[in-house]
């Protein structure tokens, strides 16, 4: 039977701080060590979002240490996009950024258009209810995307 899904997704966002750590971290748990799953921004000048950390501890995706990095770093230290069998923009930037840094390569970008949930909400619950509409986007987008993996955890 051939492979309907891919072996490498990059997902990719403005500052690798919310929504591609959120993906990463959901796909992995998700669909387990079975595809090989990382993420970028087209900027690295952010860490980790608290709130984004906190939404994910809820269904037991831990972002903690995740550590922010962007298209440019991934070329220096030798990441190779092309090895990527697909590149998943979470922001009009990052799709924009992707499709630059690809046009040479065989490669899929696909754009997901994710909410992003900063910046939306004055106090703390109304900002964590935005947080939580972001990280069930990306949750229900894998698991319709990929319907015919085996889910590692439900």
């Amino acid at each position: 039977m051939a492979v309907t899904h891919p072996q490498s997704v990059l997902f990719c966002c403005d500052h690798n701080a919310v929504r591609s750590p959120m993906a990463e971290g959901i796909m992995k748990k998700l669909y387990g060590a079975g595809i090989y799953v990382q993420s970028a921004g087209v900027e690295n000048d952010l860490e980790i979002d608290g709130f984004a950390i906190t939404v994910c501890q809820e269904i037991k995706v831990e972002l903690s240490c995740h550590r922010a990095r962007s298209f440019d770093e991934m070329d220096k230290l030798g990441d190779d996009l092309s090895s990527f069998d697909l590149i998943v923009a979470l922001s009009p930037a990052s799709q924009r950024r992707a499709l630059d840094l690809t046009r040479l390569f065989h490669l899929t970008v696909e754009y997901w258009p994710i909410l992003d949930p900063t910046g939306l909400a004055e106090n703390r619950e109304e900002k964590l209810r935005a947080y939580r509409q972001t990280r069930d986007q990306i949750y229900d987008r894998l698991k319709n995307r990929w319907p015919e993996l085996k889910l590692y955890v439900e």
